[in-house]
């Protein structure tokens, strides 16, 4: 996809889901574009998540880079539908901002930590 300027390894992604699904149970979560959108620009987003087989991509176009104004971590996933179910729906997802991270607040930050090492 070309809206990232770095890979997601393997083990990454699974920590993603992860900090995603405990998130949810224990902080809270909005879902979708539009939500993720008002997130970042609000600046209540903790971490964003992206999936990489959305279509169009454009959709998502507008989100790493106001990710990277206001400082805000964000990942990759190559699945919107495993994206979805991380965050406890039925549907897929094309987006995820982590808004409280509840129990999920170490994860969160050892994947911004690992996410900055791999953009350098």
């Amino acid at each position: 996809m070309a809206i990232a300027k770095f890979e997601m390894p393997k083990d990454l992604v699974s920590k993603v889901y992860e900090a995603i699904s405990v998130a949810k149970a224990s902080g809270k979560i909005r879902k979708g574009v539009n939500e993720t959108t008002k997130a970042i620009e609000r600046g209540i987003a903790k971490l964003v998540v992206m999936a990489e087989d959305v279509q169009p991509e454009e959709v998502l176009m507008h989100l790493p880079v106001l990710c990277e104004e206001k400082q805000v971590p964000y990942a990759l996933v190559p699945s919107k539908m495993e994206l979805g179910k991380a965050a406890g729906i039925e549907v897929p997802t094309s987006s995820i901002a982590v808004v409280d991270e509840g129990d999920a607040k170490k994860l969160v930050a050892e994947i911004d930590s690992k996410i900055k090492g791999l953009k350098k």
